[in-house]
């Protein structure tokens, strides 16, 4: 009986140990980005990196000094993209082509990395991305 008990101990850890790193590594949109500073870009979109629990998407955007940066993007989750009716597809058919973007920019000062909040493609459609910024 106490083999029991001490296998169900560390089964119980184990289990809950994973749940507690899998909650701990989630975050909320307002704890990365800043919903206060959020602009327009314009540019190509070069890749799209389709990962759970976000996509990630660059775009070459060429900055009002003539400096070409590639800017990275963060998407709602997979499922929410799909349940609006953005699937990887609509990326794939989009790469090397002119995108626009409303993103807000990370809070840690990170160099080209934005969260996305509406994108337009090819398809002149303006579909949401992420949350609504200002």
């Amino acid at each position: 009986m106490k083999t029991f008990k001490n296998l169900f101990s560390i089964f119980s850890i184990v289990m809950l140990s994973g749940y507690v790193s899998q909650a701990s590594a989630h975050h909320s949109f307002a704890a990365e980005f800043d919903e206060n500073n959020c602009r327009d870009f314009t540019g190509t979109l070069t890749d799209i990196d389709w990962q759970n629990p976000h996509a990630f998407f660059t775009v070459d955007v060429t900055e009002e000094n003539g400096e070409v940066n590639n800017w990275t993007f963060q998407t709602y989750a997979l499922i929410t993209l799909k349940r609006a009716g953005t699937p990887l597809a609509y990326f794939k058919q989009n790469v090397g082509k002119e995108v626009f973007v409303r993103g807000c920019l990370a809070r840690n000062g990170r160099e080209f990395y934005a969260a996305a909040g509406m994108m337009r493609a090819s398809d002149g459609e303006l579909r949401q991305m992420g949350q609504i910024q200002n």
